[in-house]
C-alpha cells in the first residue's frame, strides 16, 4: 500500500489548490477515500471522504462550501479541490483509504503535502 500526495505550496489568502493523491498497492475502487489535515502542533483530523460511487462528505465544518473531493477511479487517484483558502487551511495534507478497523493497511501513510496559506 502507497499513497503519493502533491499539490501543496504557499499560497496567498484566497487562493486556490488541487491537491492529487495517487494510491497504489490496493484495489482503490474496493474503499472510500479519505482526506486529512495536520496543522502544526495538532493532530490529524479528517477532511472529507469521498464513497466508492463518488459521493462526498464533508467532516471539518470550517470548509463546507470550500473544499471538493473526487476521483478518478481509473488512475486510482483522488483529488482535493481547495478553494478560498484561508491561513488556518494551512497543514500536512494526507489521502488514505478508509480501511476496516482491524485492518493494519489502516496504519500507513503517505509523506503528505504542505499547504501554507499565508500572505
Amino acid at each position: 500500500v502507497q499513497y503519493v500526495e502533491s499539490g501543496g505550496r504557499l499560497v496567498q489568502p484566497g487562493g486556490s489548490l488541487r491537491l492529487s493523491c495517487a494510491a497504489s498497492g490496493f484495489t482503490t475502487t474496493n474503499f472510500a477515500m479519505t482526506w486529512y489535515s495536520q496543522a502544526p502542533g495538532k493532530e490529524r483530523e479528517i477532511v472529507e471522504v469521498i464513497s466508492r460511487a463518488g459521493d462526498n462528505v464533508v467532516y471539518r465544518d470550517t470548509v463546507k462550501g470550500r473544499f471538493i473531493m473526487s476521483r478518478d477511479s481509473a488512475n486510482a487517484t483522488v483529488y482535493l479541490q481547495m478553494n478560498s483558502l484561508k491561513p488556518e487551511d494551512t497543514g500536512v495534507y494526507y489521502c488514505k483509504a478508509a480501511w476496516p478497523k482491524t485492518d493494519e493497511r489502516g496504519n500507513i501513510w503517505g509523506q503528505g503535502t504542505q499547504v501554507t496559506v499565508s500572505s
